[in-house]
């Protein structure tokens, strides 16, 4: 197969991202903190940060050509800001940016820290959403891009609601909520079609999975901008 390079994934997950850079022609690593034996390409199972500290002191960080890392960020994130707090809940979340973009930044390596919508303090470079590839999900993401950029793509008009409650009110729609369970949110089923998704049936995973549709684009965009500077 050609390929355009090898992708470090960080904190990996189920690997929405890294099969999104395959698709882009890129060859995978994943990383994260827990067992994810569905990810489908080459993993290890540990943690992320100590991994990349230790790939850049022994410089085998350089078989790498770009680095995509999603890090903890829930306290930051929408739902913990409003929902959690609005109820007093008060629990302790990580927040992984800061040191993420400290090792990302020694690479010397272009990179990727990808973030829900919500007060994660990343540079929002680019934002994603699911109406700009027509799937059935909407999730917004943000983007800070590390020592490389792209311009932002036209958001289309959102085409009606998601399907399910909403304070008390259902409503049908053409996008699907791949999180939650009951009330109208997406089936397992459903979330997989939506996000293009297919290798884990696993519900947590799926919930906290971005379509591989974004990262497509993004390894797509990076390589074309790469080729820019080439030329």
């Amino acid at each position: 197969m050609n390929t355009t390079g090898r992708v470090l994934d960080l904190f990996s997950c189920a690997g929405g991202a890294g099969w999104g850079y395959k698709l882009a022609g890129f060859e995978v690593d994943g990383w994260d903190i827990a067992d994810r034996p569905r990810y489908p390409f080459a993993y290890h199972h540990g943690d992320a940060l100590e991994y990349l500290a230790d790939l850049i002191a022994t410089g085998e960080i350089e078989r790498y050509r770009l680095v995509h890392a999603s890090p903890p960020c829930q306290e930051q994130c929408a739902l913990t800001v409003g929902t959690n707090r609005a109820h007093g809940w008060g629990k302790t979340h990580e927040d992984l940016v800061a040191p993420t973009r400290e090792l990302l930044d020694r690479t010397g390596l272009p990179y990727v820290i990808e973030q829900p919508n919500g007060r994660a303090k990343i540079r929002k470079d680019l934002w994603l959403c699911g109406e700009m590839f027509g799937l059935r999900v909407l999730r917004h993401r943000n983007f800070e891009l590390g020592g490389w950029g792209v311009g932002q793509p036209a958001h289309p008009h959102h085409r009606g609601y998601v399907r399910g409650h909403r304070h008390g009110v259902y409503r049908e729609g053409p996008y699907v909520a791949p999180y939650g369970d009951g009330g109208g949110k997406a089936t397992v089923p459903e979330m997989q079609t939506a996000m293009g998704i297919t290798w884990t049936d696993v519900r947590e995973e799926l919930t906290e999975a971005i379509p591989p549709a974004y990262t497509n684009w993004i390894g797509t965009a990076f390589m074309t901008a790469r080729q820019e500077v080439i030329v």
